[in-house]
């Protein structure tokens, strides 16, 4: 039978890619990931996604969050949390566990649950352990659901400030002097592990800063000028975490370049120049979030600098198997020398953030910014790769 006379079905219209906001978190630095994702909801363009905003609790409890972006700011110096933004205090956002499913789920006690459609990709914007860290990376692998930014490898390795250290001098890239403290070595001899910090001081000079290892946004970390606040900073770090890191200070311009996944490969950014902050002693928590310290952008360095600088920032997110963005840190040293700090795979990504800044002054504005690291997503599948 010829189906050429028979009315044909309008073609259904695509839908849009279903981009779900994943931010806050069990880490310390809970608040910073909510502004972070009041920025990016407000920028991410809504006739090219669709968005949903799900919020994790500082105990850990998946949350259906209002699309408010504007509650999600600093306010009065106040950082704004998950539980002020939930829809419900008892209900439960979960994501699906099978490839084959994407479908999310609400479900409240005592009623049905409820489906919140499919989702095509997830883009966190979690800091800090359990989210940074590899471990929602590995969560949404075994979901199948493609999400931004590195996966579970490059997050571990980007989370703890050891072993990003130890891939960087196996590539080749130069790095500060350092020493680990681990918590079996603490448990079982404070003292013995006291005098190997004490030791690396007379070797390399003070001030030592003494860091949380795998920690962010310069939360826990204390500069140390003599032996008499060495025990006060080791408590602090160890406050966030059972593993500190001890670093000899380092003289030298703080640089920071950003990474950028496209699709012919890693492309970096124009530099940024971190000053000396007036008001404090580093570039620390207060200096970075709350004061808003300017960077300056782009950093007044050699066209040779700026060459050099991006190509190692390249070389840093290859190095640790990055995918989608990185913020590489180095410090200038008095001799020309790029030292490598850290490289942080979900980088402050508010507007006035240090990464989209570079890349705002590199040609890439903020929505388009956004836009491109979830069609980076979207193009990567899960699993090996």
């Amino acid at each position: 039978m010829s189906t050429e006379n028979l009315p044909q079905s309008p073609e259904q219209p695509s839908r849009k890619p279903r981009v779900a906001v994943v931010f806050g978190g069990r880490s310390s630095e809970h608040g910073i990931s909510v502004v972070t994702a009041g920025a990016v909801l407000k920028a991410i363009d809504r006739t090219k996604y669709d968005v949903l905003p799900i919020g994790i609790t500082r105990d850990g409890r998946w949350a259906l969050t209002a699309d408010e972006p504007e509650r999600m700011a600093i306010t009065d110096r106040a950082l704004p949390a998950v539980e002020d933004l939930a829809e419900s205090h008892e209900g439960d956002v979960v994501l699906p566990v099978a490839p084959a499913n994407r479908e999310v789920v609400y479900s409240e006690p005592g009623s049905v649950p409820k489906a919140l459609g499919e989702v095509d990709v997830v883009f966190p914007v979690l800091h800090g352990p359990y989210g940074e860290d590899g471990t929602l990376q590995g969560l949404l692998e075994l979901s199948g659901v493609p999400y931004v930014g590195a996966g579970v490898l490059a997050s571990a390795v980007g989370q703890d400030k050891e072993y990003m250290k130890r891939v960087f001098t196996s590539f080749g890239l130069k790095v500060g002097p350092y020493v680990v403290i681990r918590p079996r070595e603490w448990r079982q001899d404070e003292a013995a592990a006291r005098k190997k910090i004490v030791d690396f001081a007379g070797e390399h000079g003070w001030p030592l800063f003494v860091k949380p290892a795998r920690a962010g946004s310069s939360i826990g970390i204390t500069k140390v000028d003599d032996l008499s606040g060495l025990d006060e900073a080791i408590a602090e770090a160890q406050s966030h975490d059972p593993k500190i890191l001890v670093e000899a200070a380092i003289t030298g311009r703080e640089i920071e370049c950003g990474v950028l996944e496209f699709e012919d490969g890693p492309r970096a950014s124009l530099p940024a120049e971190i000053p000396p902050p007036d008001a404090h002693a580093y570039y620390d928590f207060e200096a970075k979030y709350i004061d808003s310290t300017p960077g300056i952008v782009p950093a007044p360095l050699t066209d040779e600098e700026t060459a050099e600088i991006r190509r190692l920032a390249v070389e840093a997110f290859e190095a640790a198997s990055c995918e989608g963005l990185v913020r590489a840190d180095f410090f200038l040293t008095g001799d020309g020398e790029f030292v490598i700090n850290e490289i942080n795979t979900l980088p402050g990504f508010t507007p006035i953030s240090m990464y989209p800044q570079m890349w705002q002054a590199t040609g890439v504005g903020y929505p388009e910014l956004i836009d491109l690291l979830v069609q980076a997503a979207l193009r990567r599948s899960t699993g090996l790769r």
